[in-house]
């Protein structure tokens, strides 16, 4: 007997505290607490929420932005480290599966960052990152590439979880190697950009890629955006004062979830900050893939023939070594080992 589970999503739209790398997981800590008391069994958190987005990229010159990068590295976490398992104590503590944007600092290179997603089930045990595929546009000052190894769904307690970062959401065969995996509910996360074109509705813009998402996999996208503060405008405007009405552009930021008819549930959130809920029943996503089950009985794998390289790229393989080089080096999937075995008896 197939049971898919039911339950209810939230979907954060909030600023972090520009830079500030614990009082944004504070702020996070807290919000997860906020959502678990409203009842919800997943909280997604947008991209790069600790603690910051490298808006000077888009404002600036390469040079003028180079001490705001600093700024950005010194800020971001390392993965495992003591940022990421407060969050993941907050999620054992609420019982609620947590996915999370930061800014991770590579363990051997104080200057290489990457644009990374945290899976964190509801029993506090990190179950693995996505590191952001390829930057996108100006974000290629900030962030290095991320690799296939992080193509992964994961089993929680509400359902095949994955999920991809603002632009790469617009990447199909990233997008199909989720849904080839069994995906049935994936988080989308954004960060408001109000410096793209003045013809760019970026709110409709993470609406319809998150509708394109589920209408063709059949599953229900969660989006979580963030917003702009008015501490972030002092900061960049501070040297660039064309920068403040630029970035309190309006229609800059969506959060909401969608079902797998490509339709968003309930009212999304646009701009303003807050949390978007929804109740989702994961049998919702049967009756849809009779008519088009991509990974399935619609598609001709004799045809087509998609292969994915999960192999960790790493800057040096060494031949005395007997475990994984490179950043996978340490990488503990569980934040608390003796108290999450504990918790799962």
């Amino acid at each position: 007997m197939l049971n898919l589970p039911v339950f209810k999503a939230a979907a954060v739209q909030a600023a972090p505290v520009f830079l500030d790398t614990d009082a944004t997981v504070d702020k996070t800590c807290a919000l997860i607490a906020e959502a678990a008391g409203n009842g919800a069994s997943l909280v997604a958190f947008p991209e790069v929420f600790i603690s910051a987005y490298p808006y000077w990229s888009w404002v600036m010159n390469p040079v003028q932005g180079s001490p705001w990068f600093e700024k950005l590295c010194k800020s971001a976490i390392e993965l495992p480290g003591p940022e990421i398992r407060r969050i993941a104590q907050a999620a054992r503590q609420h019982r609620v599966n947590v996915v999370v944007g930061v800014n991770e600092r590579s363990r051997h290179g104080v200057g290489t960052i990457y644009n990374t997603m945290v899976f964190i089930n509801e029993e506090g045990r990190v179950l693995g990152r996505h590191r952001k595929l390829v930057p996108t546009w100006a974000e290629k000052l900030t962030w290095a590439h991320g690799d296939g190894e992080s193509l992964r769904v994961y089993d929680t307690s509400v359902g095949k979880l994955g999920g991809l970062a603002c632009g790469e959401n617009t990447n199909t065969l990233a997008r199909f190697s989720l849904l080839a995996q069994g995906e049935m509910v994936h988080v989308a996360s954004y960060i408001s950009l109000p410096v793209a074109p003045p013809d760019y509705d970026m709110a409709e813009a993470i609406r319809l890629r998150a509708a394109a998402h589920s209408f063709e996999g059949k599953v229900f996208t969660v989006v979580s955006c963030s917003t702009i503060s008015t501490e972030i405008q002092d900061a960049i405007s501070a040297s660039h004062p064309e920068a403040r009405e630029m970035l309190a552009r309006r229609n800059s930021a969506f959060s909401g979830i969608l079902g797998p008819d490509g339709r968003v549930i309930g009212e999304p959130l646009i701009d303003d900050e807050g949390i978007v809920y929804a109740d989702i029943d994961l049998s919702r996503c049967i009756q849809p893939r009779q008519m088009h089950d991509i990974v399935g009985h619609y598609n001709r794998f004799d045809v087509f023939d998609l292969r994915v390289n999960r192999r960790p790229l790493q800057a040096a393989r060494y031949d005395d070594q007997d475990g994984p080089a490179g950043d996978e080096a340490g990488w503990d999937l569980d934040p608390q080992p003796e108290t999450a075995r504990e918790a799962r008896g």
